[in-house]
């Protein structure tokens, strides 16, 4: 990674002030047959990537509430207690907070905690003295998404799979062997690109959650006394006759609402309304019949928790609902790790990371994108977690922290939403808070809990995703201001080289992240060389705050004088930086730009650490290294191999 092609931070702008959609907001729900038509294709799409996650939370979170590290009787109490929980858990946590009020939150159209962050970064209003501690608990809320998205593939493949011990105790001995030969499939496609089966992911969700929902309406009909769990009455009583086990519970609970923030990062793909829809009349209705079903069975059957979810199908059909669960925990995976490949190219275009390889994987849509470093590094790190924990069980024990953490931010960045930019009325704020945070730190505490069994790993994970995501931020910071500090004023230099320096036919530019100030390389260039081109074109890559920018904002061009002139390209952060493709796009910067006639000049710095204030040294060594392996420029902006020259400096920070 060097200065002069680094991107510059990203601009400021203007927010909307109602919490409206302002981007591909999907399809009314009113209209004629072809928008009706159109809503209903967005939102089997979503049903088939968005609710992947929380849909295959039935395989194991009722289960290991009563089975799991903190054992519960398995009375009527206790079972309507449970099933009451998680279905105002659902009603809180997933429609209300996020379905409802955070989906209000798109940035032109994309959602996501970095999505979310950078919204907020651009309003311009509110305590100045909150911005840098709303960066960072929203970079950190980014940070224990990583670690989620290492578990959520190893338990979700894992607890499926354990069904073949339910249809067959003799199978007990091949469920990690089949999990691992599962996972290491799925990351080794990635390469590819799954336009091709995606297309199959939102009809085998619908079979599924068409499935888990007959289930357990079959098994509500025979017992109906469980249908008394939909009063909140039993959630109260469950605390009140067990109060230390209740909260011991809720770290169990909330399994059953992981995969909730899926909804609101996924947005920009299907848009709001299709979401909402498949969660309110088809997903959580599947979901909550689905709870109910193996709360009314383990009424009838208490030895039916060796895996309730498998134990509600007839033994003929066990098998087929292992092959179908099977293939929702891989669709779940899929999301995931989709997720982690459009979150790290957010960070990366947001400044927080450096460049990495990005292949897309398909011609006509633009977010598959693939990552190699990022998928192999999960595939290594969602193996040893398989080989270590070995049952779905024993991963619950590290599942659930991250999410509830990241659940509890949310409400911080949600606070800032509510009183500083959609300015909501206090009466309605405050009661709304005041819920969240005491749902969402009821769950955070009690997962607080299973650190010692597990819940350290996403923590850990976390806070080294942090580190290396500020790290790189503040030396970023820290490198161009060095720079800066050491730059000549452009009117000076273009003044000076005009008149004294030999000019040669063609195009040179030069990359910098900077807006004012000679780049270094054309310094170093005209030190070493002694000649400027005709057109000298200084050229900067700026990342909006804004998912997409418009082709006719594209660029923005000053004449300099002397056949020198400023060119900033502005791209959004989910947007992919092909400079040569801009290039052809610019007409008022003299002749058109002609690649065989145009060179480009990129400046690699060599980070030497040093005592000066700005950062622990051992925080310097990390960005040196991060720097040294940053994907290079050439590649990233996508600029013809045979046309770049890299001159080298070194820098103290």
């Amino acid at each position: 990674m060097s200065d002069d092609a680094a991107q510059s931070k990203p601009a400021s702008g203007t927010v909307p002030m109602d919490g409206r959609v302002n981007g591909p907001e999907a399809v009314p729900l009113e209209g004629g047959h072809h928008q009706q038509e159109a809503l209903l294709k967005l939102a089997v799409g979503a049903i088939g990537i968005v609710f992947g996650d929380i849909g295959t939370s039935p395989l194991y979170a009722f289960r290991e509430t009563f089975a799991g590290h903190h054992k519960l009787a398995l009375d009527d109490a206790h079972i309507l207690g449970v099933i009451s929980l998680m279905f105002w858990s659902m009603m809180l946590v997933v429609t209300l907070k996020y379905v409802s009020i955070i989906m209000r939150a798109d940035n032109k159209g994309e959602g996501g905690s970095f999505a979310l962050l950078a919204l907020i970064n651009r309003s311009g209003t509110g305590p100045r003295r909150w911005s840098a501690g709303i960066v960072l608990l929203g970079v950190f809320a980014t940070s224990l998404f990583y670690g989620d998205s290492m578990i959520t593939p190893a338990v979700s493949v894992l607890s499926a799979v354990e069904g073949l011990e339910i249809v067959n105790s003799a199978f007990a001995g091949i469920v990690v062997p089949v999990a691992l030969g599962i996972l290491v499939f799925l990351f080794s496609i990635q390469r590819a690109g799954t336009n091709l089966v995606a297309r199959f992911f939102g009809p085998i969700m619908l079979l599924y959650f068409t499935t888990i929902a007959v289930l357990g309406v079959h098994s509500i009909i025979q017992t109906p006394y469980i249908l008394n769990a939909l009063n909140p009455y039993w959630a109260f009583h469950f605390f009140m006759l067990s109060p230390i086990p209740a909260f011991l519970a809720l770290g169990s609970v909330v399994l059953a609402v992981t995969g909730a923030e899926a909804l609101y990062a996924d947005m920009g793909h299907f848009g709001r309304v299709p979401i909402r829809v498949a969660w309110l009349f088809f997903v959580l209705p599947a979901l909550i019949l689905n709870y109910m079903g193996q709360g009314a069975l383990l009424m009838r059957d208490p030895a039916a928790l060796a895996s309730p979810f498998y134990n509600l199908a007839p033994a003929s059909l066990q098998l087929p609902m292992v092959a179908l669960a099977t293939l929702a925990a891989i669709i779940a995976s899929q999301a995931v790790i989709s997720g982690a490949f459009s979150v790290t190219q957010q960070a990366i275009q947001l400044g927080f990371m450096p460049r990495l390889r990005i292949t897309h994987t398909s011609a006509s849509t633009a977010g598959q994108i693939y990552i190699p470093l990022i998928n192999w590094g999960l595939m290594v790190m969602v193996i040893l977690l398989v080989l270590t924990f070995q049952t779905s069980s024993n991963l619950t024990a590290a599942y659930g922290i991250a999410v509830t953490g990241a659940m509890f931010i949310d409400n911080v960045l949600l606070t800032v939403l509510l009183f500083h930019l959609w300015k909501w009325p206090r009466w309605v704020s405050i009661p709304l808070l005041t819920v969240f945070y005491l749902v969402d730190g009821a769950y955070f505490a009690s997962n607080l809990t299973k650190v010692p069994d597990g819940g350290w790993f996403p923590l850990l994970i976390g806070f080294i995703a942090f580190t290396l995501l500020t790290t790189w931020a503040r030396g970023r910071k820290l490198m161009q201001d060095r720079l800066r500090e050491s730059a000549m004023p452009i009117p000076v230099f273009v003044a000076s080289a005009a008149n004294s320096a030999v000019r040669v036919a063609g195009t040179a530019i030069f990359m910098t992240s900077a807006s004012d100030g000679v780049p270094h390389a054309l310094l170093h260039n005209l030190k070493h060389n002694k000649v400027l081109h005709e057109r000298v074109v200084l050229l900067t890559v700026n990342i909006a705050d804004v998912p997409v920018v418009p082709e006719d904002k594209r660029y923005k061009i000053d004449d300099l004088g002397h056949g020198f002139f400023r060119l900033v390209l502005k791209y959004g952060f989910m947007e992919e930086a092909d400079v040569p493709a801009a290039l052809a796009q610019v007409q008022d910067c003299g002749q058109s730009f002609k690649m065989m006639e145009t060179s480009f000049f990129l400046a690699r710095q060599t980070l030497l650490p040093s005592a000066r204030p700005g950062m622990a040294i051992w925080r310097e060594k990390i960005f040196a290294w991060m720097l040294r392996n940053a994907e290079s420029a050439m590649e990233f902006f996508r600029l013809p191999t045979n046309r770049v020259v890299e001159l080298g400096s070194q820098v103290e920070i």
